[in-house]
């Protein structure tokens, strides 16, 4: 028996102290990973499995090495012998499990998702526990009523309260509160022996008017949930804009390594140019202004060949950050990809783009929802101008006197029932809170509103987008052939002496111009292709980050 309150204690201790960091970490995680599971199959192509866990990148497995250096990069190719190519598979790949971009959006998901499960823990029975002890002594000198002699008395004891509490708010608005106390006192000097007593009490208060009703006390709860629910949308929509913005930046590299390309082609033209001049000019055949000018062109191409290269380097420097790589790696991409691509024109008009676009986009249905959440605060924020009137009611039960383990005397019981009224006399705030709902409902009406004229803006732009860089394409595509036999038919000229230095440099750099841009538009097509299906809702991302590849939009 004497053993029994300081065991008890003890376990409590051993409780309160044995859950660790890592057990809370995880516990977190399964919560967050369930709730986002359990609404997941609400949203289409969201990913599934989700974690923000990441596991170690090993760059190196199965990548090619680049074994050739290419001349057109002069000492920067050189450079490049030996790193890794990347494709535009694996940069995608990449950009999934390294991105620091990428794992910041899956944390404000995560974080979301943590936010529901505490409102979702709040109508749970929640429970507490303490516990407290002393040690108190005390010397006193007192006189003895029988003898009349002083004498010093000492006195020892420890002294210890604990509890167990229990809270939980109903569906309904009630709150119920119960707990548990025990108070208890070991003598250790004088009498020894324990005093001990306890009580169990337990308090139940019902709204009855203002904060009444289920949807009132769920507001929170319900809110919790829609905002989880967009939060997967936004996560959704931000993965097709990801792999649309990676993709994008590939090709915008290998564009800048094809200007380089051209850019030395070029300045090797004006090179051979300028050389055959100044042998014409020994012998009395040019000007020496012609001759000049040709020189001037070969030293603007060597700039233009450097700036190139320049710009180059700057831009897949950049493109590692993105990915999340350091700017050190020696990475290169697939030149490859830039002559897989091709003109794959959509085959849609506006007004079915915009059908599918007003149907699918994930953005807009977010939007619809919070013109309703708008709403719903309307009826929430006149609840709150309500008077208060909540019934409470109350019990306790206490233990039966004496010493040892305390035993509840359910003869010995308190309990109480009332109504508590509150006049709405003071509603400042609550009428200030309705005003505002109201407001806020009508700017949820005109951003959705915004949002389907936004939409229709989009298509329209991606639409016209399509249609230019498709145009540009086939202009620039004549332009190569055109300036090409330019080329060709000045050089001819000028080995026959007749050519001119300012018609040779008009051909030269029109068709370095020309083939700049045929790869910007080819580039451009497909990016503006990729966009419309992100803007129409239909882009598909897989868990790599790649896309699924749309042949009939008519079918979506």
């Amino acid at each position: 028996m004497k053993r029994t309150v300081p065991f008890w204690v003890s376990c409590l201790l051993l409780a309160a102290a044995g859950c660790s960091t890592a057990h809370y970490r995880k516990s977190a995680d399964r919560e967050a990973a369930r709730v986002i599971a359990e609404k997941t199959p609400q949203v289409p192509n969201m990913e599934t499995n989700f974690t923000i866990e990441k596991n170690p990148l090993v760059l190196q497995e199965n990548l090619p090495v680049l074994t050739n250096s290419d001349a057109s990069l002069g000492p920067a190719g050189e450079a490049e012998r030996g790193a890794r190519i990347i494709s535009l598979e694996k940069a995608l790949e990449i950009a999934v499990k390294n991105s620091r971009t990428y794992q910041n959006r899956k944390e404000i998901l995560y974080l979301e998702a943590l936010d529901l499960t505490l409102a979702r823990y709040r109508f749970t029975p929640i429970f507490s526990t303490g516990v407290r002890t002393d040690y108190r002594g005390s010397r006193n000198v007192e006189r003895d009523v029988k003898t009349g002699v002083d004498k010093l008395v000492e006195e020892h004891r420890w002294t210890g309260n604990s509890g167990v509490g229990m809270d939980m708010l109903l569906r309904s608005g009630a709150r119920i509160a119960t707990d548990f106390t025990m108070d208890f006192t070991r003598f250790l000097s004088g009498n020894p022996g324990w005093a001990t007593s306890s009580r169990l009490a337990g308090t139940l208060t019902q709204p009855l008017w203002r904060g009444a009703g289920y949807k009132t006390v769920m507001e929170n709860l319900t809110q919790a949930e829609r905002d989880l629910l967009y939060a997967l949308r936004e996560f959704t929509r931000f993965r097709k804009d990801y792999t649309v913005q990676i993709v994008s930046a590939y090709y915008g590299v290998l564009q800048n390594r094809d200007s380089v390309r051209t850019a030395w082609l070029n300045y090797q033209a004006f090179k051979k140019s300028a050389e055959r001049e100044r042998a014409f000019a020994q012998e009395g055949q040019r000007k020496l202004s012609e001759v000049g000018r040709l020189e001037q062109e070969e030293l603007n191409g060597e700039t233009g060949w450097i700036n190139a290269i320049n710009a180059y380097k700057q831009g897949l420097d950049q493109f590692k950050i993105q990915l999340g790589l350091p700017t050190d790696n020696p990475l290169v991409l697939e030149n490859r990809e830039l002559a897989k691509l091709a003109i794959v024109h959509p085959d849609v008009g506006v007004e079915e783009a915009i059908r599918i676009a007003l149907a699918t986009r994930l953005d807009l249905y977010n939007v619809r929802n919070q013109y309703e959440d708008a709403a719903r605060k309307v009826d929430l924020a006149k609840n709150g101008l309500k008077p208060d009137l909540d019934l409470v009611l109350s019990g306790s039960v206490n233990s039966k006197p004496g010493s040892g383990l305390p035993e509840l005397d359910f003869n010995r019981t308190d309990w109480n029932a009332g109504l508590g009224i509150n006049l709405p006399l003071d509603r400042k705030a609550e009428r200030n809170t309705y005003r505002t709902s109201l407001i806020n409902y009508d700017r949820a009406l005109r951003s959705l509103e915004l949002a389907v004229d936004n939409i229709k803006l989009d298509v329209y732009n991606d639409l016209r987008k399509l249609d230019q860089a498709k145009r540009n394409y086939e202009t620039s595509v004549l332009g190569v052939d055109l300036n090409r036999r330019r080329v060709e038919e000045q050089d001819m000229l000028a080995e026959l002496g007749r050519g001119t230095a300012e018609a040779k440099v008009a051909a030269q750099n029109s068709l370095t111009s020309s083939m700049n841009q045929r790869t910007g538009a080819l580039v451009n097509h497909t990016i503006a292709r990729l966009s419309l299906w992100r803007d129409l809702g239909i882009l598909d991302i897989k868990e790599n980050g790649q896309w699924e590849e749309i042949f009939n939009v008519k079918n979506q």
